[in-house]
């Protein structure tokens, strides 16, 4: 059961729908602020596969000093119907719009019908996911950031219906995960990927033009602009499937300031995807560190 502490922050359970990165890093993050974590996934591996990473992210944190969670509190699971004592669902599955309707629509349907539905989009339109759901006033968008449990900052995203109690709710809760809230209103790329993609876009443009080195090219903005990651391995980090999508998406509905290069297209096609595959812009460690590059800067 949760703390007296978490239950004043969190409702008494918190769902996560999607255990990949996204999903356990928002799993975890709620985990080690207190909360009881409910993470539902497709299937028995997709589970125990979610549970690992989970466990291995907490196993890291309490490395770092952080007090250890009661691992009692963590469920992982194949079964929808845990969603019924949730007071939160948190839907992160893959950022494709049919994908994530289905989903919310089949977590709706399950909730308590005072819980709130939130979407992790980085992109996507929140009414465009509203639109297939029976209560939108209780649906808004949480965009954490990766990796979420280093993160300081979550995007509340607001949809035309979004009532003014889930708003609220929403950034308690973020504060209650010891993070920043900026809150926007439903608009393609909302503040921060209109700006990070326009950024890494640039980026691969000045790769593709042979202005400068991957490398190079990062440090220019991790020291002259404080960046704490550049916009290349940032890339690589969020993957580089995932940042073509939002591009292309961001193309169809601003114009074509965002027009993918045709090194991303390329690289993508080729299965050089960044960290989950090994190889993006630089080198990846099967555990997910970077491996330096010839000539790298020491960081």
């Amino acid at each position: 059961m949760m703390s007296s502490e978490a239950s004043n922050h969190f409702p008494e359970r918190v769902a996560v729908i999607g255990g990949g990165r996204m999903g356990a890093g928002i799993a975890h993050a709620f985990l080690m602020a207190g909360a009881d974590v409910a993470v539902i996934e497709r299937d028995a591996s997709a589970a125990s596969e979610a549970r690992d990473r989970i466990l291995a992210a907490v196993e890291g944190s309490v490395l770092r000093g952080a007090a250890a969670p009661d691992p009692a509190r963590l469920i992982v699971t194949v079964t929808w119907e845990s969603l019924s004592s949730a007071g939160l669902a948190i839907e992160a599955v893959p950022e494709v719009l049919g994908l994530k309707r289905e989903a919310l629509r089949r977590a709706e349907d399950l909730l308590p019908v005072d819980a709130v539905l939130v979407t992790n989009t980085s992109s996507l339109s929140i009414d465009a996911l509203a639109a297939a759901l029976q209560r939108p006033g209780a649906f808004l968008g949480l965009h954490f950031f990766n990796p979420v449990p280093a993160s300081t900052l979550v995007e509340v995203v607001l949809g035309t219906a979004t009532a003014a109690t889930a708003a609220e709710a929403a950034e308690r809760w973020v504060r209650a995960l010891g993070k920043t809230a900026v809150t926007v209103r439903d608009s393609p790329g909302f503040a921060s990927s209109r700006l990070g993609v326009l950024l890494g876009l640039e980026a691969i443009r000045m790769v593709e033009e042979g202005v400068a080195t991957p490398d190079d090219i990062d440090t220019a903005m991790e020291l002259g602009y404080k960046h704490p990651v550049g916009p290349l391995r940032l890339t690589d980090i969020v993957g580089l499937d995932v940042r073509l999508d939002i591009a292309e998406y961001l193309t169809r509905e601003l114009g074509p300031r965002f027009e993918p290069p045709e090194l991303l297209r390329r690289m993508v096609a080729e299965g050089m995807l960044g960290r989950k595959t090994g190889q993006g812009f630089f080198a990846w460690n099967a555990d997910g560190s970077p491996l330096p590059t010839a000539g790298e800067r020491p960081r």
